[in-house]
């Protein structure tokens, strides 16, 4: 029981050095996630579109 006790008063204690983000910064972040993962699916779906066609076109001759 001392050992986890011992640990919890150490993650708190390195909670408190924690630089936590704003509010502005956490909604920044999430933006630019958002529209990179947005821009690789567009650009994922548009490879696979191009070689779904080409295959297709091969295929069919």
């Amino acid at each position: 029981m001392g050992k986890i006790t011992g640990f919890l008063g150490n993650v708190r204690h390195e909670l408190v050095k924690v630089t936590w983000p704003s509010k502005k910064d956490t909604y920044a972040s999430t933006f630019v996630v958002i529209a990179f993962v947005l821009l690789i699916a567009v650009f994922l779906w548009g490879v696979d579109t191009l070689l779904s066609t080409l295959v297709r076109t091969l295929l069919s001759r």
